[in-house]
């Protein structure tokens, strides 16, 4: 059975923040078409950029972009819903330009933590008015060009922390080198060199750096293709593994970059039958190809503080995989996994316990003991897409029948999620 997922959420909102920032018209296709996705382009709408609306089939549009300094300050508050990765990274993109705009989000985003990235922003010459508890949305940012130069050592591996740092040397015009105790996702590397600015990475002494030293004072158009999101094709490969389709699966066309693949490898440690073919491509684009599984008798494994970088949205699918596996799984120094959409340790700890299934919560992660006995109930999805979804594939596991509260959940990152898992066999899973 071959199937495609969505567009890749991260590379959504890059594709689109670049494109916005360039001069001249992009062409973007196989965005994203979700919550998340929505919310960064109407922010960059409401700044000046000229974004048409995302379709659903991933065709492609063209965006105006407006150039580095060419955002426009706004008077109403720019409302990024759900989206952690978008209000991270627009703090960056704005705090180098010599605008204003005040930022805020949902429930949710507006309980995250953002001095991880206002620190480092301020120390560039950005400042920041915190309108309600400090630390968090809304947030109202005055920009500044030029910013200063800046040398930032983050204490754990982030994206979207390290992302925010180089767009605001991008916008603002000023000199980055980051160091990280793990290297992170690169799409924003990856991204920066299609419209010509330059980045150097490398493992150092002590974890890994990136260095921005002459940021262009202007970018070229995006021509771009996203691929399908590996940690949305992570939920069904989990599905089929767990025996909740109705046929092998073979999901094409989902991005392969090797900063986001570390699931890939724990599904192979666990005895998942997988495999994964990569199309050719030029190491600095974004790798894509087709991932297949089957279904599969699954052994308990470790997954440590190495690893956590590279698959921080898909470590949820491995304790729900390791409540079905023979033995122990355990996930340690993930700690940042509570500061996502929920405090996703907690929320698995009390979502496995409701189902009955033996769990152990560690302040940086958890211990599963897995059983093959039918799990049964209704649990939480605490507003969090991927804590929905996780369930969902538990859910659709043969003998299972558990219930999730809020299904709609998943829609910022896999509109059709649950129509998906009916169409693959797995039965009504929400």
């Amino acid at each position: 059975m071959r199937v495609q997922v969505p567009g890749d959420k991260s590379l959504t909102q890059r594709a689109l923040i670049l494109s916005a920032l360039a001069e001249g018209e992009s062409r973007i296709s196989g965005l994203l078409c979700g919550g998340d996705a929505e919310s960064t382009a109407g922010a960059l709408r409401a700044l000046g950029a000229g974004i048409p609306e995302i379709p659903a089939d991933r065709g492609a549009i063209r965006v105006q972009g407006v150039g580095l300094g060419g955002l426009r300050s706004t008077g109403s508050q720019l409302d990024l819903g759900n989206s952690g990765t978008g209000a991270r990274l627009l703090l960056g993109v704005l705090s180098g330009g010599a605008v204003e705009a005040a930022m805020t989000g949902d429930e949710s985003l507006r309980s995250r933590p953002m001095r991880r990235v206002t620190e480092p922003l301020s120390a560039m010459g950005a400042r920041f008015d915190f309108l309600d508890e400090g630390g968090r949305l809304p947030i109202r940012v005055h920009g500044k060009r030029p910013l200063e130069g800046i040398e930032w050592s983050t204490p754990v591996a982030s994206a979207q922390v390290k992302s925010s740092i180089l767009l605001a040397g991008l916008t603002g015009g000023a000199s980055v080198l980051i160091t990280e105790p793990e290297q992170s996702r690169d799409h924003t590397e990856r991204i920066f060199h299609q419209v010509g600015v330059p980045t150097e990475s490398r493992a150092v002494t002590d974890g890994w750096r990136v260095e921005m030293r002459d940021p262009p004072s202007r970018i070229s158009e995006l021509d771009f293709r996203v691929p399908g999101d590996i940690s949305s094709a992570a939920f069904l490969l989990a599905l089929a593994v767990l025996g909740g389709t109705a046929d092998s699966l073979e999901i094409v066309d989902v991005g392969l970059n090797p900063t986001r693949t570390a699931f890939l490898e724990v599904l192979e440690r666990m005895g998942a039958e997988i495999a994964v073919e990569t199309d050719g491509h030029d190491e600095m684009l974004e790798p894509s190809g087709t991932v297949s599984a089957n279904v599969s008798s699954l052994k308990g494994t470790h997954v440590g503080a190495a690893e956590v970088p590279r698959m921080i949205d898909e470590l949820p699918l491995v304790a729900i995989l390791g409540a079905r596996a023979h033995g122990e799984t355990s996930i340690r120094g993930a700690q940042e996994l509570r500061a996502k959409e929920s405090d996703r340790i907690d929320a698995l700890v009390r979502n496995l316990r409701a189902l009955g299934v033996d769990v152990e919560e560690h302040e940086d992660g958890l211990t599963v003991l897995g059983s093959d006995r039918p799990l049964r109930g209704r649990v939480e999805a605490f507003g969090d897409h991927r804590i929905a979804m996780a369930f969902g594939v538990l859910g659709a596991a043969p003998g299972n029948d558990i219930e999730v509260d809020d299904p709609q959940a998943s829609g910022v990152s896999f509109p059709g999620f649950w129509e998906l898992l009916r169409e693959l066999g797995a039965g009504s899973a929400a």
